[in-house]
């Protein structure tokens, strides 16, 4: 039996990264052999354990070959005449496909330090294309790994695989998955800009791919393409390390955009309740998360509205409030503001302006709810009257507040 540490864990060791999980490819040895030696089988697919003590993942080392279209049509070969680069050929990227032996030797055998040095993200193989989830997982590599830029080969590889309908089988959960991942990464720019490069953003979100080339008016949007504003709005989500809810919501915000009648362009009426159309439909494809959801939809319908708060009158920032349910969830209203934020600082020569309207709605906020809703309940007894004497009340301290 013989025990490599592998994948990320030698590559973030290269790149002097703090190493997160440790993953262990087991060379020689079989099912039995493992659970003898006290390791708890966990793998559903293939032969997988758990560390006795430790609790790191050690697989047995196996080949894979394609079945059927998608991630999963494969069929898994483990067994103890498996080698350790068989199993490392089976990987996505270069990267990716280095081993570290017990003794501390690396073992590379398909130059994923070169391409370390070099930063660049390249495919071990032509059984890349096998699995579209690589796509995926490229893109996301882009985003964390911002330096990083794709192979020419394997970019065209991926072409060729979007081509061949290879993101077509993609399953919600797992776009969803990986699409998430790449958000909380250092610059989420760069996986969106990989997946566009080789076509695959048209079938995963062609809502979002519709948004390069669209101009906005450059009084307000000095960078004009909507694509690079709601990249620029994303990546500076991504540098205040923002929730991924809030990370989302900048990303979705001005899908309306894309729909724009050419003969109004670059004036964009009513693109917020598109927008709202639009994410409902992302939503329901890809079983988005009902927190990120949520919060999508209020950024979406209410960005534009936010902006006038400063010439509201007092009743109609408390009404605005409500419309916002920001009393009774103040924490999703917070976020709101922060993916609003983003919006308004994801602008060439905006990325350090005050945010006047956000600061009002605040104060709005922190007026409304110093009052005690439930003592003016108690004081009447139908929900009609009750309701409007705490707005009443709310409205008094709001104006107080705004003095």
């Amino acid at each position: 039996m013989q025990i490599y540490l592998v994948g990320g864990a030698v590559r973030d060791e290269l790149l002097g990264l703090p190493v997160k999980d440790k993953d262990y490819v087991v060379v020689g040895s079989t099912p039995t052999e493992m659970e003898a030696a006290g390791y708890k089988p966990v793998g559903k697919d293939f032969p997988v354990f758990l560390h006795p003590k430790t609790h790191d993942e050690y697989a047995l080392a196996r080949t894979e070959r394609k079945t059927a279209k998608g991630y999963k049509g494969f069929a898994v070969h483990a067994s103890v005449d498996v080698t350790l680069e068989e199993d490392l050929a089976r990987r996505d990227l270069t990267i990716n496909a280095m081993a570290k032996s017990e003794d501390g030797q690396l073992i590379d055998p398909y130059k994923g330090l070169a391409d370390i040095l070099s930063k660049t993200l390249r495919h071990v193989s032509a059984a890349f294309a096998e699995d579209p989830v690589r796509i995926l997982r490229t893109a996301r590599f882009a985003a964390r790994f911002a330096g990083f830029s794709v192979a020419p080969e394997t970019n065209q590889l991926m072409q060729d695989m979007v081509s061949a309908g290879e993101v077509d089988a993609l399953v919600a959960e797992r776009v969803w998955q990986e699409l998430a991942k790449g958000l909380m990464e250092a610059k989420p720019s760069r996986m969106f800009d990989v997946l566009r490069a080789c076509g695959a953003l048209k079938k995963i979100l062609p809502e979002l791919d519709k948004l390069w080339g669209v101009p906005q008016p450059p009084q307000h949007h000095p960078e004009v393409d909507t694509g690079v504003h709601v990249m620029m709005v994303v990546d500076y989500a991504a540098k205040e390390n923002f929730s991924l809810p809030v990370r989302f919501a900048a990303l979705m915000h001005d899908l309306g955009k894309g729909t724009t009648p050419a003969d109004i362009l670059p004036r964009h009426i009513g693109h917020e309740e598109r927008s709202v159309k639009l994410l409902k439909d992302i939503c329901k494809r890809l079983r988005v998360p009902n927190d990120c959801k949520e919060l999508g939809h209020i950024v979406a319908k209410f960005h534009g509205k936010l902006h006038q708060a400063p010439q509201m009158k007092p009743s109609t920032l408390l009404e605005f409030l409500v419309e916002l349910d920001a009393i009774r969830q103040p924490a999703r209203f917070k976020d709101f503001l922060k993916a609003c934020e983003a919006d308004s600082r994801g602008r060439t020569g905006f990325e350090t302006c005050t945010t006047p309207a956000a600061d009002l709605m605040l104060k709005v906020l922190e007026a409304s709810a110093s009052v005690d809703a439930g003592a003016i309940a108690s004081a009447y007894s139908e929900p009609e009257r009750i309701k409007a004497a705490v707005f009443e009340a709310r409205l008094k301290a709001v104006k107080q507040a705004l003095q």
